[in-house]
């Protein structure tokens, strides 16, 4: 998934996506380098993640 449909899936702001998905945990796959590089998700470490933060009741 790229960052928007990620967004859209966690309820969260692309912003907050931005600043706290390596600090969350969020493994993401960076795509180039600079300001045109692309941030991918897998979507079955998203999901992974979620369940990881329903467990820890956050």
């Amino acid at each position: 998934m790229d960052i928007r449909e990620t967004a859209e899936f966690l309820n969260v702001s692309i912003s907050w996506l931005y600043k706290n998905s390596t600090r969350s945990g969020l493994a993401f796959y960076r795509f180039g380098t600079g300001p045109n590089a692309k941030i991918r998700f897998k979507v079955s470490e998203v999901e992974a993640w979620v369940k990881q933060q329903r467990e820890m009741g956050c």
